[in-house]
């Protein structure tokens, strides 16, 4: 069956045209194929794959484009990649791959389109169209890739325990694949998986994380996760989330298993935000629980001080996983480290208790009150529909709150400079001291959030202190 409607971009009558000028075949492969027939939308990345030198190809398709776009090789893997109109095109000679024990990176070979389709991950991306002139648009699909489309089904093109033991991030991409497009991954390659799980140790902690991203940023991420769980990949990658998981049971009082009220919770903030770094908050904001776990005779079992603990350990994490160690982590510490906080607030919404809580948060706040409504994961109507009530109390309370006393990212309406003029310091313990109870009356709502009535409250501080006026306007 011909596909040519699938090659309208001009771009790929370029490419045609370029490939017949050098006399070698070239088609175009793996995502667009799979995307064109999954109708996922325009891809912005295309593959191309010749039966001869792709880099030669890349440098004839851009002398036959406008503006000529720049050629970047890549000669250590045989490639080269421009763009045009807002695509990435990468070229690729056809080729063969050999592997050895520790290393993913393969021992390449020139050679068919056949097996250039034999080395890819899946049937699913080893699905190519023509671009030569002779057939233009016509699909190649050794692997019955098609039908594995349309059944939702992820499977190796050949042996899965050489295509994972070979290329371990395979492994993840399988379960970001299945994550992705809601398909199944077929039971050899699903077992394969397990079996090679300990080959991930050799794959770098930056190509992991993409993987994993990819993941927490789809539809549903806890369908990734009960895969990584499931094959053992988990324990490797993420071992503070598999240790939460299961159900004690000391003298008839048992705990909701931690790991999947966590992927509940993921699954409902992917709902309501995209925002990468809140849904890894909310992936890790119980991780806390494992270690603070104890059981108490009169009170059942407890997770005490399990916010802040939770907060170090995603330091370590992030360190340990090569992740930005900067204020994206400082931002996943922040909620973490607060996420109990609304709760508590949301039975007795207090103006203090209001300030307080917009204090620490600052700008986050709004993003803390969605991690908190994503956290209720509770199967009774009556208290699902309680808890969410009282959460739009405390929204609301925050908005009144903020219009009145502007405590978000708040700055002391007398400086340091200030104190220290008034009273003719140098720095000292003392200014500290009165800027805290200037602080304090404010979040307590003792006085407003204003200079005069800080003022005041300076001098009298000042004087309990046994400091002495030298400077003072009245």
């Amino acid at each position: 069956m011909n596909h040519k409607h699938a090659l309208q971009h001009p771009i790929f009558q370029i490419i045609s045209e370029a490939s017949s000028t050098l006399q070698i075949d070239a088609y175009v492969i793996g995502g667009f194929v799979r995307d064109y027939f999954l109708e996922r939308g325009n891809a912005k990345d295309i593959d191309i794959v010749a039966v001869g030198n792709g880099i030669a190809l890349a440098q004839e398709v851009s002398k036959n484009l406008p503006n000529q776009p720049k050629v970047q090789v890549f000669k250590t893997y045989g490639t080269a990649m421009l763009r045009y109109d807002d695509i990435e095109i990468e070229f690729v000679g056809a080729r063969k791959e050999s592997y050895t024990e520790n290393s993913r990176n393969p021992i390449v070979k020139t050679g068919t389109l056949e097996d250039d389709q034999n080395r890819r991950d899946f049937t699913i991306n080893a699905l190519a169209l023509s671009l030569n002139q002779a057939n233009f648009g016509a699909l190649l699909d050794p692997f019955k890739g098609l039908s594995d489309l349309d059944k939702g089904i992820i499977k190796t093109p050949l042996n899965p325990d050489i295509t994972y033991s070979d290329d371990p991030l395979r492994m993840m991409r399988a379960i970001r694949f299945a994550t992705q497009l809601n398909f199944k991954i077929e039971d050899t390659s699903l077992n394969a998986i397990t079996a090679n799980k300990d080959r991930i140790t050799i794959i770098t902690k930056e190509r992991i994380v993409t993987e994993l991203h990819k993941i927490i940023a789809s539809k549903k991420p806890s369908i990734g996760f009960i895969l990584l769980e499931k094959t053992g990949l988990l324990n490797y990658i993420l071992p503070e989330l598999t240790a939460l998981k299961g159900i004690d049971e000391i003298e008839g009082q048992r705990h909701k298993d931690n790991f999947y009220h966590t992927l509940e919770v993921v699954d409902n903030i992917a709902l309501t935000t995209d925002n990468l770094w809140l849904r890894w908050a909310a992936l890790l904001h119980d991780i806390g629980k494992a270690p603070t776990k104890k059981f108490n005779k009169k009170v059942g079992w407890t997770f005490h001080a399990h916010e802040f603990v939770g907060s170090k350990m995603v330091f370590k994490l992030f360190k340990r996983l090569k992740m930005p160690l900067n204020d994206k982590l400082k931002f996943v510490q922040k909620m973490v480290l607060m996420s109990s906080r609304p709760i508590v607030l949301a039975t007795d919404v207090t103006d203090a208790a209001v300030r307080r809580l917009v204090f620490d948060a600052g700008d986050y706040v709004d993003d803390l009150m969605t991690l908190c409504e994503a956290d209720i994961t509770t199967k009774n109507p009556k208290k699902f529909k309680k808890y969410h009530n009282n959460f739009q109390k405390v929204r609301d309370k925050i908005v009144e709150v903020e219009e009145r006393d502007q405590v978000r990212n708040f700055q002391p309406p007398v400086t340091g400079e200030e104190i220290m003029k008034t009273f003719n310091l140098k720095p000292s313990r003392e200014i500290g001291i009165i800027k805290e109870a200037i602080k304090e009356a404010i979040l307590e709502g003792d006085i407003p959030n204003e200079h005069d009535a800080a003022f005041q409250l300076m001098l009298k501080k000042g004087k309990a202190l046994g400091l002495k006026i030298v400077d003072c306007r009245l």
